[in-house]
C-alpha cells in the first residue's frame, strides 16, 4: 500500500490459520491498513487479497457479511443503548428480528455486559466501550473476526479480562481471530500464532510457541534493587559464568560444558549475603525479534 513518500505495505503475504493469530508491529507499521484492506475498506495500490476465499476487491460486501470487526477507534453512538445498537449491527448483517435481539442478548451476557445493556452507550466506561464493540463484531457468528487494538485504552485487569475473552474466542467457540496490537506481551499471552510487521514489511510469522522456546540460559533475580543485581552479575562473571544484565534479573548464557550453574549461584549468593527470588530457564520473548532484527518467516 503506497501513499506516497510513505509505504505502509509492501510485499506482505499472509495467512489466518485456526485460533488466534496475533499481528503485531509498532504504532504506524500498516496492522490497520492492512485490516482495511481485507475488510474491502481501502484499495491496494498493488496485489490481491481474498478472505476466506472471497476476493476482496470483487466481493467486499459478501467479505464484510461474514467477518466481524472490531474497529481501534471509539464509533459508537451515545443516545443508543447497547442492546439496540448490538441488535441493529446485527439486522444489519441478515439476521431476522427475531433471531438479532436473542444473538445480541446472548453476546452481551458474554462479553460481561448483560447487566449494563440498556444503558445508554455514551454512559460508558473506555472498557465497557471497548465490550460492546467486541459484541457488534461476534453478534452475527462470524467465520473470522478482525479484533484491531482491543486493548486500546484499558488498565491492566481490563486488559488481562479482554484478553480472556479473545483468547475464548478462538479456543472455546472456534472462530479464527486476527488480533493486532503494539504490546508485544500482550499477543504472547493469548496468540497461536505471530505475524510481526517492521515498517510495512513482513519481519516474522511463526507459531508462537517458536518464539518462546528455552534458550538454554537462565535469569537469577536476588533481592534489591540494580546494586544487588550488578553485584550477582560481578561475582557470578568473575566465577567464570558468561552473564549480563535483563531489566531486573542477571542473564546467564549457557556457561562451559562441566560447569554447575546452580551450584556457583547458590554459592555467590550465599557468600555475598544476597536473598535469591528465582532461578529460571530464560525463554524467548516477541521483543527479541526486533533486538536481532532478523527477518524469519
Amino acid at each position: 500500500m503506497d501513499f506516497g513518500r510513505v509505504v505502509a505495505l509492501s510485499d506482505l503475504t499472509l495467512q489466518v490459520g485456526p485460533g488466534v493469530t496475533g499481528l503485531v508491529g509498532a504504532n504506524g507499521a500498516g496492522k490497520s491498513t492492512l485490516i482495511k484492506i481485507l475488510l474491502g475498506l481501502q484499495a491496494p495500490t498493488s496485489g490481491r487479497a481474498t478472505v476466506l476465499g472471497h476476493d476482496v476487491a470483487q466481493d467486499s460486501a459478501l467479505v464484510r457479511r461474514v467477518v466481524g470487526y472490531m474497529p481501534e477507534h471509539d464509533c459508537l453512538p451515545p443516545d443508543v443503548s447497547a442492546s439496540d445498537f448490538v441488535v441493529h449491527l446485527a439486522r444489519m448483517s441478515g439476521l431476522p428480528v427475531a433471531v438479532a435481539r436473542e444473538r445480541a442478548a446472548d453476546i452481551l451476557r458474554i462479553v460481561g455486559l448483560d447487566e449494563e445493556r440498556y444503558r445508554l452507550l455514551g454512559t460508558y466506561s473506555t472498557g465497557m466501550k471497548q465490550r460492546a464493540k467486541l459484541a457488534q463484531a461476534l453478534v452475527h457468528d462470524p467465520e473470522l473476526v478482525f479484533l484491531d487494538e482491543p486493548t486500546n485504552g484499558l488498565d491492566p485487569a481490563s486488559r488481562m479480562d479482554m484478553l480472556r475473552l479473545v483468547r475464548r474466542i478462538g479456543t472455546d467457540f472456534k472462530i479464527p481471530v486476527l488480533v493486532t496490537s503494539h504490546l508485544l506481551g500482550e499477543l504472547e499471552k493469548v496468540s497461536d500464532h505471530v505475524v510481526i510487521l517492521d515498517a510495512g514489511t513482513l519481519l516474522r510469522s511463526s507459531a508462537t510457541s517458536q518464539f518462546l522456546d528455552v534458550s538454554g540460559a537462565l535469569l537469577v533475580e536476588v533481592l534489591g534493587g540494580v546494586a544487588e543485581r550488578d553485584l550477582l552479575g560481578q561475582e557470578l562473571a568473575a566465577a567464570g559464568l558468561p552473564c549480563r544484565p535483563h531489566h531486573r534479573t542477571v542473564r546467564v548464557d549457557p556457561p562451559p560444558k562441566g560447569v554447575d550453574v546452580h551450584r556457583v549461584v547458590r554459592d555467590v549468593v550465599a557468600d555475598h549475603g544476597l536473598g535469591l527470588v528465582r532461578i529460571e530457564p530464560d525463554h524467548g520473548h516477541l521483543e527479541d525479534v526486533f533486538t536481532e532484527g532478523v527477518p524469519h518467516v
